[in-house]
């Protein structure tokens, strides 16, 4: 007989690093809880370490080797109840079987811990590998181990009994209940895979769900197990509460209802069974299944319930073919179980059969751990396009090219070239992906073409924009403009290139043969440096309402400064934007936040000058069209919030306008209601995080081209979105690119005015100042003539006190003007800024007309095209300068309180510190190759781009 092919599944936990603390103390004790195939296995606890070191290898075996890669291994971190009263829940990691390893290939790959749903707060990463090893084993060996299985039949049964006991003993809540239920299928496997009782023993914890008395148990058919914990703890409005960010909605009360599994009183089970959950006119079905638990959560929205009875019952189906050979489907009632939702859930007959059902009944709110796996009824049952959900933008790096030279170029033998023109022009390409990028053209002597070898030099440097993963191979080939034909090329293995963190280092310069046609397997070479800049931060949405500044490589990440919650309370006076049913229009909405790379409602903040994009989009994928395509989620309008504007540990609660520019016009499509909370503990870091740069150290020593980087932005904005439109479900095309703001660039009239009014706006002030001159010289006001005067006499006079002077006026300006600040409404959008409402219809059809432009004539088209490009760049040199007066006036109108401060502060002491220094000291000046701290504090302050439509 052949050998059977045992196959077990190794799961080595390395590591784990920077958890969330959930003792209370500021630490954890961290133990991994590991699943995969019915089978869960747990490793030590580390008592309080955030960063905890186990090193230890688990086992499980693969049941059916050609299923196993539509298995799932899930990794849970739990904090150990025993030292902390707090929640268990440190994380979570989810593997599909089709990443795991063949032995001898697995690599330690760091995973972030998730969610188990968005108000969680969960941080950090794990570190392990996964990998399978195939064993041998002789078929009478294989024959032995299936008959174990049979022997140990009973074992289940009073297991299962023995648990009933034990669950009668506590009403803690649903959660530990899970745990419970899933912790029997190791003592259940103990035989079949003969391990030893320690290793198959399940977690010492006492179930959280209750199960009826065993004496009721006996008496009554449907054996129903229902909890009812209390809803999740709400954290307190405090100035300094770190918690969860479901404190800034309001509650929302759902009925929970778990349907576990089913016991059968005859050991018939090959008719498929399904439970049927009913509360007044509505209705759910589990999964019609054999064999095998449900486990499903429902949850109904407790305002929309339309009675006060929950009745659970299980149906069996039983398929029956007559005599023509047509098949008919048969259900029967196997037991009904009734629960009065007011009250203690109570049972209802018949009891006569003895089917058992298990589920749990509780009413929680949108907080609650289970509401993201449940089926809900509120947003169409399972359907992940209206389930939320958490997306990741891809890490993306700079990778540099450095083109060096070419030697014994194997020239072809192309077309004869022209008598007047012998020499040969050659270009270096280089592709990654659908990147591609070129070199100048150099030229090579006659000679070096009719010997058929050169060695033309370029030193010129081409960068791309690459995507974890990474594409294969980066491949550089050698063009000959002169006969239009491909010289050779090479590939270079992305695995192979190495990567830097700054400009301290220069990559290593490598040598690489290149291939030409089958006829010419060598061509030459080619010398080129190649690195993955790891010092760059790579921008992907535009510079005014960017909301990242971190460096790619993690070496060089600092820690957080603060933490940002949103919560998105509700939507009010929505316009419909499509019909249903050709009747009645509607509006499904959704919304999209937005900061940094995480697209989910909190975020680490890592620099408070950044700003919070949230989208409100109607949802038109969840149906397909006829055609089987889904549709386009339509934009119903947009907000941005600037966190410097945020005071700290403070929530803000405001309705803002939605409002979205339309070919026929500007159009106020409802309100969206949003509280926000930026959280700081410490305002040194705060004050450092102002006087510091704000991109990373590699963008001032070794700065990238304005149109260069115009490249590489639009180009990673592409990237993000098409790899988040691969996502599942998928996040749009449409959305992603209206959250980065990808036509920014794009000429617009409207824009156009806007920006100059804003420069307008500042010159105004210069204007008033002028005036306020001419008064004084043409005595308007004579006392204040008079004071000015003797104010230049004192300066005449007393010449160092100017700068102490002007300082303390400054001073004294801004501290009185911080009585009259008000408590403003953080802004957003500002649709008179933005000229959407004097906008005429022939710019508006400019504004989206494509690009190029598909207006006719053909000339006109040519013309209009040139025009809109460089009226694009001096439409962004008008924001910059505009930019840069409403910084200004940003300083001293406590626009940015934090920057105000400390400037209030510091001309202070700068009055003081001139008064007592000689001025000339501060005339002399120090060169740096990095800005200074004045000029890095002004670029913080905040202007009105972001405000802009």
């Amino acid at each position: 007989m052949a050998d059977t092919v045992l196959r077990k599944l190794i799961v080595e936990i390395c590591n784990a690093r920077n958890l969330m603390p959930k003792d209370g103390q500021g630490t954890a004790s961290a133990y991994a809880i590991v699943d995969f195939d019915g089978q869960r296995r747990r490793t030590k606890t580390k008592f309080r370490d955030l960063n905890p070191q186990w090193d230890e290898k688990l086992e499980f075996f693969v049941h059916d080797v050609a299923t196993m890669g539509e298995e799932i291994l899930e990794i849970n971190l739990c904090n150990d109840k025993k030292t902390g009263k707090r929640s268990t829940f440190l994380g979570k990691v989810k593997i599909a079987g089709n990443a795991f390893a063949a032995a001898g290939s697995e690599t330690l790959v760091y995973y972030p811990l998730e969610k188990r749903s968005v108000f969680s707060q969960i941080k950090g990463e794990i570190g392990l590998k996964a990998y399978y090893v195939d064993e041998s084993i002789p078929a009478a060996a294989a024959a032995a181990t299936e008959e174990k299985p049979a022997e140990g039949q009973a074992a289940p049964a009073a297991e299962e009994k023995a648990g009933e006991k034990e669950k009668e003993k506590t009403e803690e809540g649903k959660k530990e209940a899970e745990a419970a239920k899933t912790e029997e299928k190791p003592k259940e496997e103990a035989k079949p895979e003969d391990k030893p009782k320690e290793e198959a023993k399940p977690e010492e914890k006492k179930p959280d769900a209750v199960a009826p008395p065993a004496k009721e148990a006996e008496k009554k058919p449907p054996e129903a197990a229902a909890a009812a914990p209390p809803p999740p703890a709400v954290p307190q409005k405090t100035e300094t509460n770190r918690g969860g960010g479901y404190d800034l909605v309001d509650r929302m009360p759902f009925l929970y209802i778990r349907v576990a599994k089913a016991k059968r009183a005859s050991n018939d089970g090959s008719n498929p069974i399904y439970a049927k959950l009913v509360i007044g006119t509505t209705g759910v079905k589990t999964r019609c299944q054999t064999g095998k638990d449900w486990d499903q959560v429902f949850a109904f929205e407790k305002e929309s319930l339309n009675s006060s009875s929950l009745e659970v019952s299980v149906w069996s189906e039983e398929k029956v073919e007559k005599e023509d050979k047509t098949v008919t489907t048969t259900e029967s009632c196997l037991g009904t179980v009734s629960f009065d939702l007011q009250e203690v859930p109570k049972r209802v007959p018949p009891d006569i059969s003895g089917n058992d059902v298990m589920l749990a009944v509780w009413l929680g709110t949108q907080a609650d751990e289970a509401f993201q796996e449940a089926w809900q009824s509120d947003s169409g049952g399972l359907i992940p396009e209206t389930r939320s959900k958490v997306y990741l933008s891809p890490k993306l790096w700079y990778l540099r090219l450095t083109v060096i030279q070419t030697q014994d170029l194997q020239l072809g033998s192309g077309p004869e070239p022209k008598a007047k023109n012998p020499t040969t022009e050659l270009y270096v390409k280089a592709q990654l992906g659908p990147q591609v990028f070129k070199t100048a053209r150099t030229s090579i002597g006659p000679s070096a073409s009719s010997s058929g070898s050169g060695n033309p030099t370029w030193n010129e440097d081409l960068v791309f924009v690459a995507s974890e993963p990474f594409e294969p191979f980066l491949i550089v080939s050698v063009e000959d403009i002169t006969n239009g034909q491909s010289i050779g090329q090479t590939k270079i293995h992305m695995g192979s290139v190495e990567r830097r963190n700054d400009d301290r280092t220069e990559p290593k310069s490598r040598w690489f043969n290149l291939a030409g046609d089958e006829n010419k397997p060598y061509s030459g070479r080619i010398h080129v440096k190649v690195c993955l800049e790891g010092g760059y931060h790579v921008l992907d949405e535009a510079a005014h309402v960017t909301s990242d500044v971190r460096p790619s490589a993690k070496q060089l990440a600092k820690p957080p400064i603060g933490l940002l919650e949103v919560g998105v309370r509700g939507a009010t006076n929505l316009l419909p934007v499509k019909t249903r049913d050709g009747t009645r229009g509607t509006t499904d909405a959704y919304v999209v936040a937005k900061y940094g790379p995480k697209w989910q409602y909190t975020w680490d903040v890592y620099d408070p000058c950044t700003v919070l994009t949230i989208g409100v989009f109607d949802n038109g994928r969840y149906k397909r069209e006829e055609a089987g395509k889904q549709g386009r989620d339509l934009r119903v309008g947009k907000i941005r919030i600037r966190l410097s504007t945020l005071d700290m540990n403070r929530v803000y609660l405001n309705s803002y306008t939605l409002t979205v520019v339309l070919p026929s016009g500007a159009k106020k499509m409802g309100e969206i209601e949003i509280a926000v909370r930026f959280s700081c503990p410490s305002w040194l870091s705060i004050i450092q995080a102002y006087v510091t740069p704000m991109l990373p150290r590699m963008h001032y020593v070794r700065p990238l081209g304005p149109a260069q980087q115009d490249i590489l932005r639009h180009t990673a904005m592409r990237i993000v979105t098409a790899r988040l439109a691969r996502s599942e479900p998928p996040l749009g095309q449409e959305v992603v690119q209206y959250m980065l703001d990808t036509d920014n660039h794009v000429w617009s009239m409207r824009r156009s005015k806007a920006n100059w009014f804003r420069v307008i706006t500042f010159l105004s002030r210069a204007a008033t100042i002028a005036r306020w001159v001419h008064g004084i010289r043409t005595w308007v006001h004579p006392p204040t003539t008079v004071l000015v005067h003797l104010l230049l006499v004192a300066i005449v006079l007393c010449p160092h006190l100017v700068l102490p002077t002007v300082f303390m006026y400054a001073f004294l300006i801004l501290a009185l003007r911080f009585r009259c600040r008000g408590r403003f409404k953080v802004s957003s959008v500002d649709t008179r800024l933005s000229c959407v409402d004097s906008v005429a219809p022939d710019e508006l059809d400019e504004e989206f007309d494509g690009f190029p432009a598909t207006r006719p004539p053909e000339v006109v088209r040519i013309r209009y095209d040139r025009l809109r490009a460089l009226a694009g760049r001096a439409q962004t040199l008008l924001g910059d300068v505009a930019a840069q007066g409403e910084r200004i006036e940003a300083l001293f109108n406590w626009k940015d309180p934090r920057a105000t401060c400390i400037f209030v502060v510091f001309c202070l002491f700068a009055s003081f510190l001139f008064y007592i220094v000689p001025f000339k000291i501060f005339v002399l000046g120090f060169r740096d190759d990095m800005p200074s701290v004045p000029a890095n504090f002004f670029r913080r302050l905040p202007s009105m781009s972001d405000q802009i439509l």
